[in-house]
């Protein structure tokens, strides 16, 4: 006779053993119409779960994320029920749900083609509307092996034979189609109503590149129809902004084969890069930093007393020179660390902030990098605080309001707040990082933050707050951290004087706003599509003649507007204005100044604005003094 307690509080008892979907039914026929599954005591299951003692139960409806979730996890399912229905020849293997979609692998004799999505796509939507009934099956370890190998599924029953001989494995079944898989699922593939497919990519079995190459189908799915529409359109319009592409256009940087992960910056990007990196400088030194350089090659054995070495050296490049191993710099903080030790310090040295345009090169994957987004050459804008224990609440709570701050004027105003905890891989005791955990916990309070905690995905040496920023296609992007580290301080020795005269190590406080600029740089041009408010478009604006007449006038006000500190240049060229007007619209520049005869007479400019917008005949004067009051604003709107 099972109690089952409700999320509002309420006990409902039973008289005998049921299911998820049958304590669904008795609070209402809409519920058990729109279950999906159930959460009993903590673990997702299927409706069908049959409950048979005292409980805590929450209904799982497509309102739920993890509806949308176990959604998403069957329309795989469903991806690879019609694959096998189009293709009988085709090999299933994995398919996992993903951010916003899923994906399965296949192995086939021939690539799939744009054709073949479209097809598959509508016997997906067939299947789902025959509204098969989802059901789990318990099967024994060597006889799922081969009732897999008898189907000619020889992935499948690889992945089951890996598996304990004395451990239980469940398969789902739908229709004629049954497939190996944890769960849960939707009870049925008419729950099964909104999806798409979006491209095909090569991808090797289990992830190892010495086995043989899959080909995986991506696909999105969603609770509602004008959900999976609104994110249709979102993808249509990622497309347009493209960094990638923008750079092309905008003529800011590109990458070639010959420096992969590495950015060659062109004049125009270089200056977008160097705004953000005169500003990041200005604000840091007027919160109390200092700025610091580093050598970008270090000995070995730095490397290894900070425990880079063990821990990351598979993301390191490393050199030699006279028999002694190098690595290049992954990172900063080793570095910033042996300049708190050249010299005694004093309690009364802290906090001592010590920031670095650090450039850093990791050893990422090739098929990892992506444009600005995932390179192996960057710069950060890094600092790292040394500290008392007493200190850390105060310097968190600064450096929430300096990043706060920052990011408001770059136009960013959704942020939201996350805690990385330890990871298995990691350096330090429990105790040490307990203390470390609940000190940034106290801070994050203290800010009045609210926070999502991330298990297992800190850094080795210590766990962070991250924070993540919203774009102006509601796309969250990380991007500052702020890391607190008890480990390093005392694999490097680093220590201070303290007021009784004793030697105490510092707590070491690892922070980041933007994290690598070029990262952020191809968020920025993502966000603004390539429109850049005033303070940080690389070329503020043009001035163009109508004629050969005007030429002369035209270079006396770009060269004011130069002397005046603005990035300004002339267009004297003999096109059609019409045509240049047409062709800087295409840079996105915020504004466009043209002169004829009746403005050179004058002495004024046309001005129109980035859109289209005539704001008729405007002396320099005024035009000067409405540029710095839009530069001293910052900020902008997408």
């Amino acid at each position: 006779m099972p109690d089952v307690k409700l999320p509002d509080g309420s006990i409902r008892s039973f008289a005998q053993p049921l299911t998820v979907a049958e304590v669904a039914a008795s609070i209402g026929t809409g519920l058990a119409k729109a279950a999906l599954g159930g959460r009993v005591d903590g673990k997702l299951v299927d409706t069908s779960f049959r409950i048979e003692a005292d409980c805590e139960l929450a209904i799982i409806t497509d309102k739920d994320a993890d509806g949308v979730e176990m959604i998403r996890h069957s329309t795989a399912h469903l991806l690879a029920y019609a694959v096998k229905q189009l293709f009988p020849e085709a090999q299933v293997t994995i398919g996992p749900s993903i951010e916003n979609g899923f994906y399965y692998d296949f192995a086939y004799s021939r690539a799939f083609t744009p054709e073949d999505l479209e097809l598959i796509e509508k016997k997906m939507a067939e299947l789902a509307k025959k509204d098969f009934v989802i059901t789990r099956e318990a099967w024994g370890r060597d006889n799922a092996v081969e009732f897999f190998l008898s189907i000619g599924e020889k992935y499948k029953a690889e992945l089951i034979a890996s598996i304990p001989a004395d451990q239980e494995v469940s398969l789902y079944r739908e229709g004629d189609f049954a497939d190996l898989c944890r769960g849960p699922h939707v009870p049925s593939t008419g729950k099964l109503k909104h999806f798409k497919l979006m491209k095909v990519a090569g991808a090797y079995w289990r992830g190892d590149a010495k086995n043989e190459q899959l080909q995986r189908i991506y696909g999105t799915a969603w609770a509602r129809k004008e959900d999976l529409e609104a994110y249709l359109h979102m993808l249509e319009e990622a497309e347009k902004r493209d960094h990638r592409k923008l750079a092309k256009v905008l003529d800011l940087f590109h990458l070639q084969d010959e420096a992969p992960g590495m950015v060659f910056w062109h004049p125009k990007g270089w200056t977008l890069w160097q705004r953000i990196e005169q500003y990041m400088r200005n604000r840091l030194d007027a919160a109390g930093y200092r700025e610091v350089r580093t050598p970008m090659v270090m000995d070995r054995s730095l490397w290894e007393r900070s425990g880079h070495w063990e821990n990351y050296r598979e993301n390191m490049f490393t050199t030699e020179s006279e028999k002694r191993d190098y690595a290049v710099k992954p990172m900063n903080c080793p570095g910033h660390v042996q300049i708190f030790n050249h010299g005694l310090r004093s309690y009364r040295d802290l906090p001592l902030r010590l920031a670095e345009f650090g450039s850093c090169h990791r050893n990422e994957p090739s098929g990892a990098l992506h444009g600005l987004m995932r390179v192996r050459g960057f710069v950060q804008d890094d600092a790292h605080i040394f500290c008392t224990e007493e200190q850390i609440v105060s310097e968190v709570r600064s450096f929430n309001e300096l990043l706060r701050s920052v990011y408001d004027d770059f136009g960013f105003t959704a942020v939201s707040v996350k805690l990385s905890l330890r990871p298995e891989k990691r350096a330090g005791s429990d105790e040490v990082w307990d203390k470390a955990e609940e000190g940034l916990r106290e801070a994050l309070r203290a800010s009045g933050h609210t926070w999502e905690e991330l298990p297992g995905e800190g850094a080795f040496y210590g766990p962070k707050i991250e924070y993540h920023v919203k774009d102006a296609l509601g796309r969250s992007w990380q991007c500052g951290t702020m890391q607190l580290d008890f480990v390093l301080p005392e694999r490097l020795d680093a220590e201070y004087v303290a007021e009784d005269n004793t030697r105490k190590r510092p707590v070491m406080l690892h922070r980041a706003i933007l994290g690598s600029l070029e990262r952020f740089i191809g968020i920025l041009i993502e966000n603004f599509s390539g429109s850049f408010p005033m303070w940080l478009a690389p070329v503020q604006a043009v001035v163009m003649s109508i004629s050969e007449h005007q030429a002369d006038y035209a270079q006396s006000v770009a060269d004011a507007l130069v002397k005046a500190g603005f990035r300004v240049e002339a267009d004297l060229r003999s096109e059609k204005i019409s045509y240049k007007i047409r062709e800087h619209s295409l840079q996105k520049l915020p504004y466009q100044l043209v002169v004829g005869e009746k403005e050179k007479a004058a002495g004024v400019v046309a001005v129109r604005a980035r859109g289209g917008s005539d704001l008729g005949q405007i002396s320099l004067e005024a035009l000067v003094e409405r540029w710095r009051k839009e530069v001293e604003a910052r900020g902008g709107t997408a």
